[in-house]
């Protein structure tokens, strides 16, 4: 059963709805039966990338906030993040438009690591305080899951994977996104937002009811006869 979460790697709610959920999946008797797909999402398609200008300073200017108040609210997102495990520095975070660490995502769901360079990017942007634009950061990035830093090279390049960015952010126009982290269940049933992990079970245990149900289910006919198992025992 696949689980879509649209995301962007800037967002602060994206990054802790991740760990709500992954404590939901961890508790569903399931889970090995769940693909996660990982789809790409921007807020901010215009951002200009600018590693001088401090987080705080850029939601006041696109907020109308004050700095102080930019502030205070960070560092309640802080908190929220410190209670599932997180440490966010604000502090550190450098403006940059996601586009390109998407399409370094994107890659990396070729070769089956599209969760975990979520994670590297998520935490390099968060924590580490990592300009995610920089392409000599998104190869370091990359070769830190396993990917080639030649293919991560050669596609930061070019253009490659721009259209599945754009294929993701089509389909959430589709389905109805207004915000994320958002989440798509069996292609039938919507999360939306960084909720508690037990919204997220109940909606796996929905989601999976239905999807169990409509699966094709063999009835064995089968009396004893000569066979081969899998391990080359022949009986």
């Amino acid at each position: 059963m696949d689980v879509e979460i649209w995301s962007d790697v800037m967002c602060p709610f994206c990054y802790i709805g991740k760990r709500k959920f992954e404590q939901a999946l961890s508790e569903f008797p399931q889970r090995e039966q769940v693909r996660v797909v990982w789809k790409s999402f921007q807020l901010n398609p215009d951002q200009k990338t600018d590693p001088t200008k401090s987080i705080n300073t850029y939601l006041a200017e696109v907020k109308g906030w004050s700095v102080e108040q930019a502030k205070a609210m960070n560092d309640r997102v802080t908190d929220m993040a410190r209670e599932v495990g997180l440490t966010y520095d604000f502090d550190r975070a450098v403006v940059a438009n996601s586009f390109d660490a998407h399409r370094l995502i994107q890659l990396a769901k070729t070769q089956g690591l599209g969760d975990a360079m979520e994670e590297r990017i998520f935490r390099a942007y968060f924590t580490e305080g990592r300009n995610t634009a920089d392409h000599a950061t998104l190869v370091e990035l990359g070769t830190d899951v396993g990917l080639s830093a030649e293919t991560v090279t050669q596609v930061l390049a070019s253009n490659q994977f721009a259209d599945a960015v754009g294929q993701d952010i089509y389909e959430s126009r589709q389905v109805g996104v207004r915000g994320v982290p958002f989440f798509v269940l069996n292609q039938r049933y919507a999360v939306s937002g960084a909720q508690q992990p037990e919204t997220f079970l109940g909606a796996l245990n929905t989601a999976w009811s239905e999807w169990s149900k409509s699966q094709p289910r063999l009835t064995d006919l089968s009396a004893d006869a000569p066979a081969c198992d899998v391990d080359g025992t022949c009986n």
